[in-house]
C-alpha cells in the first residue's frame, strides 16, 4: 500500500508534547525557551524562512528573536554577536541563517556557537557526536532536516533496519548526517553524488531513496523499485507555460508515487519537519537547564 508521508499529521502528533515541554520550561525558568536567529543582509529567501520560524515559534511557546546585521558586517563583528548570544542566559538555541556574505568565513562563525546552543546541528562538535553515538541510539543530535526525516519515518512506522538506503547528495546539511542517522538505525547506506557511476542502476537496488540534489525531477519512475521508500528533500521553483509558479521536488512525484511503498510530497513533506525539529531542539535545550 502506498503511504504519502505528509508532515501535517506527524507535526500534529508532536505538537502537544512540544507545547507541553515548552510550558514546563517556561514555568521552571520563568521565561519561554529562547531562540536567536542571526540574519546577515537582506536575502529574500532567508527572510521567508525566518518569518516561518518566527510564526512556528509563537505557536509552540518559544520566544524567537531575530538579530539582523547589515551585509557589510565584518567577521569580527559577527563573531562577537554570536559570542554575546552564547553568554545570554535567556537564549537556549542559536542559528546563523545561511548564506553569509563573501567576506565571512562560514565555518568559523558556525563553530563559534556554544555546544549547548547548537540547535541547527552544524558545528564540528555536534557532527562528531552524531558519528560516535552508540549503535541504535535515538538521541536527537544533528541537523534538523535529517532529524525531521527520521521523525517522519518513525511516525509512519517505517523501519529502516536491514534496508539498503541510497542518498543522492553528500552535503553536510543533509547527505552526510542522513547517512549517519540511517546507519545508526541499522540501514546499509550508499551515498551517491555527481561523480557516481551507474547511478540509475544503483537507485533501482535501493529500498530507501533520499534525494537531496536540487535537480528537479531527477529521480524518475525508472529509478525506483516497487515498494521503495522515497524521501524527497528537493525544493525547486519553476514557472509553467501559463506563467504560474510551482514548487516541486527532486523526484517526479506523479510518476513515482504509484510505484513507491511510501513517498514524501513537495510541498508538505520534509520541509515543514525541518522547522519543527529546530523548535523541538530549542525546547529540549531549555528543558535541560531545568534539570542541571
Amino acid at each position: 500500500m502506498n503511504i504519502v508521508m505528509r508532515a501535517k499529521a506527524a507535526i500534529a502528533a508532536l505538537e502537544s508534547s512540544m507545547q507541553a515541554d515548552a510550558q514546563r520550561a517556561t514555568t521552571a525558568l520563568g521565561r519561554k525557551p529562547g531562540l536567536a536567529v542571526v540574519v546577515v543582509g537582506a536575502d529574500p529567501a532567508s527572510a521567508i524562512y525566518v518569518r516561518r520560524k518566527q510564526k512556528r515559534a509563537e505557536a509552540l511557546g518559544v520566544n524567537a528573536q531575530t538579530v539582523a546585521l547589515p551585509a557589510t558586517v565584518t567577521q569580527g563583528e559577527l563573531l562577537e554577536t554570536v559570542q554575546n548570544l552564547n553568554a545570554d542566559t535567556k537564549v537556549d538555541g542559536i542559528i546563523v541563517q545561511l548564506p553569509l556574505p563573501a567576506q565571512i568565513d562560514n565555518d568559523a562563525v558556525i563553530n563559534t556557537i556554544a555546544d549547548d546552543k547548537d540547535v541547527d546541528g552544524f558545528t564540528l562538535r555536534t557532527t562528531g557526536r552524531l558519528w560516535t553515538l552508540p549503535k541504535g541510539s535515538r538521541e536527537e543530535v544533528g541537523p534538523c532536516t535529517p532529524l525531521g526525516i527520521m521523525a517522519l519515518l518513525d511516525f509512519y512506522q517505517l523501519d529502516v533496519a536491514g534496508k539498503h538506503a541510497v542518498i543522492i547528495g553528500r552535503s553536510n546539511i543533509v547527505g552526510k548526517p542522513m547517512a549517519a542517522m540511517l546507519m545508526n538505525r541499522g540501514a546499509t547506506v550508499t551515498i551517491a553524488h555527481s561523480q557516481t557511476q551507474h547511478l540509475h542502476e544503483l537507485l533501482r537496488s535501493a529500498d530507501i531513496i533520499v534525494a537531496a540534489t536540487g535537480r528537479m525531477h531527477m529521480v524518475t519512475a525508472a529509478d525506483v523499485k516497487p515498494g521503495a521508500i522515497v524521501i524527497d528533500v528537493g525544493m525547486n521553483r519553476y514557472v509553467d507555460e501559463g506563467g504560474k509558479k510551482h514548487l516541486t521536488g527532486d523526484v517526479d512525484y506523479d510518476a513515482v508515487a504509484p510505484i513507491a511503498g511510501a513517498i514524501t510530497p513537495v510541498p508538505g513533506g520534509v520541509g515543514p519537519m525541518t522547522v519543527n525539529m529546530l523548535m523541538k531542539q530549542t525546547i529540549a535545550r531549555a528543558l535541560a537547564k531545568t534539570q542541571a
